[in-house]
């Protein structure tokens, strides 16, 4: 197992005292907004800092995958204060990749790094290398997982190669994509109808924010 600290070994969470504005910014999307517009969430959601060099540094880490067309995956654990959650932990799990699939193996690993800090499993980190930002259909199913469980639950999805958009923070909209999945018992790669009530089946995030005071740890498994 390889942990890395940021900004260094001794000093991994986040500072205490509450963020200067200054240094928290909200997530903002470029490019064609394919996916969706509005919020459809119809209940109030916590909100969610997390470091951008986080995202940077899992990046880095699936360099080596990606080269070779092979996507990773990583999930994303939070502790909760004062309401607000703060994500402070990226574990990356051993795991079976292809090019347009990952799947974690010896999940315990990961479930006994979150208990011992008492995180928060509220979201996932995975790679497109060869592909847009986009969530497939298998990955929408990976994300109900993680949503059911904690509502403020999103993807992060690498595409590297999409000159359009690099990034982007997901969640399943709710009623409506969230119904859909929870319904649906086809597994791999199948298409979805579209939620009832006129929404996309997922959506942007509105409620992640950058956070530049945010430290944090990698757990590299593989």
């Amino acid at each position: 197992m390889v942990t890395l600290s940021f900004p260094s070994h001794s000093l991994s969470f986040v500072e205490s005292g509450t963020c200067k504005s200054s240094q928290v910014s909200r997530v903002l999307f470029s490019g064609p907004d394919e996916v969706h517009g509005e919020s459809s969430q119809p209940k109030i959601l916590r909100d969610v800092h997390i470091s951008e060099r986080l995202m940077e540094e899992f990046t880095e880490l699936a360099r080596e995958n990606t080269e070779k067309d092979l996507e990773t995956c990583g999930t994303l654990a939070a502790f909760l204060e004062r309401g607000v959650f703060y994500v402070t932990t990226l574990i990356i799990p051993k795991q079976e990749s292809t090019a347009n699939s990952c799947q974690a193996m010896n999940e315990v690993d990961v479930f006994s790094i979150q208990n011992e800090r008492e995180l928060y499993p509220v979201g996932w980190i995975h790679t497109h290398p060869s592909q847009g930002c986009f969530m497939s259909s298998v990955d929408l199913h990976t994300h109900y997982s993680y949503q059911v469980m904690v509502p403020e639950a999103f993807a992060i999805v690498v595409a590297p190669t999409d000159s359009s958009r690099n990034h982007g923070i997901f969640k399943l909209t709710d009623p409506g994509g969230m119904e859909i999945l929870r319904d649906c018992s086809e597994t791999g790669f199948h298409p979805h109808k579209e939620p009832e009530d006129g929404n996309q089946i997922y959506e942007h995030c509105s409620n992640v924010y950058k956070n530049s005071n945010l430290r944090f740890e990698i757990f590299d498994l593989r």
